[in-house]
């Protein structure tokens, strides 16, 4: 199985009870913060969401744009977004089932973000090549992800897992290669879990920024 049936199967297996762990909650309302204010929308941009899953980040960042196609590979984890939106009553979000970087729609955004997905992606470094042609220039990307770790983060769950992380040095390269200047990766949250060993650990989530060359 393949790492998109992987993740579609997953994902769509714990879509209703996911946000019932505070922890997880809590991390992706961090990570859509930091995003927020990386990207720092001003209400008339378009906006694309890769890997939306619940809508965490999502319900932090419709608000403050004119219009947000969120993207996902779970039905899913989409239905329980989409019954978010609903009782929020936001109305300028549309979802998407797909996956990236084969189901991106066509049309170009003023800002692209994606919270824990790149690591889900087969080629990352095609993914934000292909993102720079999404883009109108001047626009914005903020990407958040796991530092490159040893595999601890996932242990025996890592069906769909194409990465362990990644480093900040090969993120920023990528993305001077795609065409983005004035990158700024930073730490947007610190994840506490336990190893299988059951020793503390904590896993640092980068988020690099950066704006689209005009």
């Amino acid at each position: 199985m393949d790492h998109q049936h992987a993740n579609k199967q997953r994902f769509d297996a714990v879509a209703n009870d996911w946000d019932q762990d505070p922890q997880r909650v809590y991390t992706g309302q961090k990570i859509g913060r930091a995003m927020r204010n990386a990207l720092k929308p001003e209400g008339g941009e378009t906006a694309l969401e890769l890997g939306a899953g619940t809508g965490l980040a999502t319900l932090l960042i419709a608000p403050v744009v004119k219009r947000l196609t969120a993207i996902d590979s779970s039905e899913g984890m989409l239905e329980v977004l989409k019954n978010k939106l609903a009782r929020k009553g936001l109305d300028n979000v549309k979802t998407v089932i797909g996956v990236v970087p084969n189901d991106l729609p066509r049309e170009k955004f003023n800002l692209i973000y994606s919270a824990l997905t790149l690591h889900h992606v087969e080629n990352p470094k095609v993914l934000i090549k292909t993102l720079a042609g999404r883009l109108k220039p001047g626009g914005r990307i903020a990407l958040a992800d796991l530092d490159a770790e040893d595999g601890s983060f996932h242990g025996g769950d890592s069906h769909g897992v194409a990465h362990h992380g990644f480093k900040r040095d090969t993120i920023k390269a990528w993305l001077a290669e795609a065409g983005f200047e004035g990158i700024e990766i930073t730490t947007a949250h610190t994840i506490q879990k336990q190893d299988e060993d059951g020793n503390a650990r904590e896993f640092p989530v980068f988020l690099a920024s950066a704006t689209l060359a005009q």
